[in-house]
């Protein structure tokens, strides 16, 4: 009878609620604008996270009850929009130098050799000076750059100062001579070596695939390893710093990461961006299984670090005069680009890497370059039969009408970098006139056309910050604002979608929508939380706006100090 009486005093007590059974979270944000990005929960007014993932979004009341004294960290947005936390589907990502050259938005090309001179002072004789980010169009009379700029200040070291777009570089004398560069020096297929047209010898200006031939001469300082580790930590966790303050909480680097420095990084808690890194394409079997080999390491089923896909290059860029056109540059009609390989050569490694299972990017900008892109695909799926392979054109930069249907027909998702678009219009129309350019940054027609569109920076070739990509997005301007309705302004998109191809768009390019990408229940607790409100402020305040609090799994990893 004792017995009996207890478990009615349990039920009555569960029935009544005075049982302690209520969920609990470890973080809460109440009293938001919160745009979810899930087309079932468009909005709402609080999250609620437990470990890595949220467990809850709803009304401020329904997650405040969530919350435990002495144990649950709350935030109060207090009004402020939270979104989930950027995603850069296309980055080159990796340790900064404090010894880099910044040129990014010089005006005048004497600056190159004040910022020279000034490096090299503070270097030994022949060891290697870089920088880079300089874009010739922003020069008053717009002409490149050439050796003589930089020889009279380096004579004892070699130098190599990288265009924005990373597909050409100016070098000095020095470098020429340790690389055996001369008038008579024949450019590689897919390069070009800059004469000039009076001399015939080298100006200094480097493009693609001639890029090889340097050799640098370098004499490498003494250091100890343990200090040129250092370094390069450093340069890591400065990177990373960057990416936090801006909201960035995924990175998709196409090729070249190091692994073992992000499992480092993420065994010492200092990894506060979730990272996925690609290799360079490839159909060669024994590479393709060693890839294999890194894929089980760093497998997809992973939330932290990932193999990503192979990257390939097609084609150069716009700027450079090297992307690859269908017909000649309307400033240049000798040439109509470059192609990084043959056409055969370059589908049978797509074939092959596509047979293999592999994701597979190709970075492509002229209209002849995305469709040799799209046609290999094409191939790859007429031979190897249709998958989910979420095969990637990297910039999808300036398409033929008759291509954008068929990044939906083949599933290519086109990863697109929007600030592209207002850094190069201001040379797209000389370089390719007018009806080309209405092809170019083509973000409305694709998705009209219902395409998957993943939106990133290309960083370092364009700035980090994601509120530069939206601004570009919604306005098709130049950064310092301009009147009128854009650039082409019927390929404008809403803030609204530009976030979610920032975040659910870029999420799905790395196969992990069902984890990442929404403010939902179940998903990873990647949230950013921004000091304006993106959907109702004038455009020139959109590049002005600050994260406040960037969450990565959980976890407050950046605070900007406001409440």
């Amino acid at each position: 009878m004792k017995n009996i009486i207890i478990s009615l005093s349990i039920a009555v007590m569960i029935l009544s609620g005075s049982c302690n059974t209520r969920e609990t979270a470890d973080l809460v944000i109440i009293n938001g604008k919160v745009y979810t990005v899930d087309d079932n929960n468009p909005s709402a007014e609080a999250i609620a996270v437990k470990g890595e993932k949220i467990i809850r979004v709803g009304t401020t009341k329904e997650i405040s009850a969530m919350v435990e004294n002495g144990k649950t960290k709350v935030i109060d947005a207090e009004g402020r929009v939270v979104i989930p936390g950027f995603n850069d589907a296309h980055v080159h990502f990796g340790p900064l130098d404090p010894d880099y050259i910044e040129l990014r938005y010089t005006t005048d090309p004497g600056i190159f050799t004040e910022k020279v001179k000034a490096q090299v002072e503070k270097s030994k004789p022949g060891q290697l000076i870089r920088g880079g980010h300089w874009e010739h169009e922003m020069f008053t009379d717009r002409q490149w750059p050439s050796k003589e700029l930089i020889d009279k200040v380096s004579p004892d070291n070699p130098v190599i100062l990288t265009r924005a777009d990373g597909h050409s570089i100016l070098v000095n004398s020095y470098i020429l001579k340790a690389s055996g560069i001369t008038g008579k020096t024949k450019a590689p297929f897919g390069g070009e070596i800059q004469n000039d047209p009076v001399t015939g010898e080298p100006t200094g200006i480097i493009k693609e695939n001639a890029m090889d031939l340097i050799k640098t001469g370098e004499v490498i300082p003494e250091i100890t390893e343990k200090d040129k580790e250092g370094k390069i930590w450093k340069g890591y966790l400065l990177a990373l710093k960057e990416a936090r303050e801006f909201g960035v909480t995924s990175i998709q680097i196409p090729g070249w990461g190091d692994f073992d420095a992000y499992r480092k990084l993420h065994s010492e808690g200092n990894l506060t961006s979730r990272i996925d890194i690609g290799e360079p394409l490839t159909g060669d079997p024994e590479k393709l299984n060693r890839y294999m080999e890194i894929a089980r390491e760093f497998p997809a089923d992973s939330n932290w670090i990932r193999f990503g896909y192979l990257k390939a290059f097609i084609d150069g860029t716009i700027g450079s005069g090297t992307a690859l056109m269908f017909e000649p540059f309307t400033d240049n009609p000798a040439t109509s680009g470059l192609a990084m390989m043959p056409y055969e050569e370059f589908e049978k490694m797509v074939v092959e890497a596509d047979k293999a299972g592999f994701q597979i990017g190709v970075h492509s900008i002229g209209d002849k370059g995305n469709n040799w892109t799209l046609n290999a695909f094409e191939k790859a799926q007429r031979i190897n039969g249709i998958r989910d392979s979420r095969h990637r054109n990297e910039h999808a930069q300036t398409l033929a009408p008759s291509d954008i249907p068929r990044f939906v027909k083949l599933g290519v998702i086109a990863s697109m970098q929007p600030t592209h678009c207002i850094s190069d219009k201001k040379f797209v129309i000389k370089r390719i006139g007018e009806e080309r350019a209405r092809g170019a940054y083509a973000w409305k027609s694709l998705a009209d056309a219902g395409a998957k569109i993943a939106f990133g920076t290309d960083y370092q070739v364009e700035p980090l910050n994601p509120m530069e990509g939206l601004y570009a997005s919604v306005t098709r301007k130049e950064r310092l604002g301009e009147e009128g309705e854009g650039w082409y302004p019927e390929e404008k998109i809403t803030m609204a979608d530009a976030i979610r191809y920032y975040t659910l768009g870029a999420a799905y390019a790395q196969f992990m929508e069902n984890r990442k990408g929404m403010i939902k229940t179940g998903y990873l607790a990647d949230i950013v939380i921004i000091d304006k409100d993106l959907f109702n402020i004038p455009e020139n305040e959109i590049m002005r706006t600050k994260v406040d609090y960037t969450i990565t799994g959980g976890k407050v990893v950046y605070s900007s100090g406001k409440r």
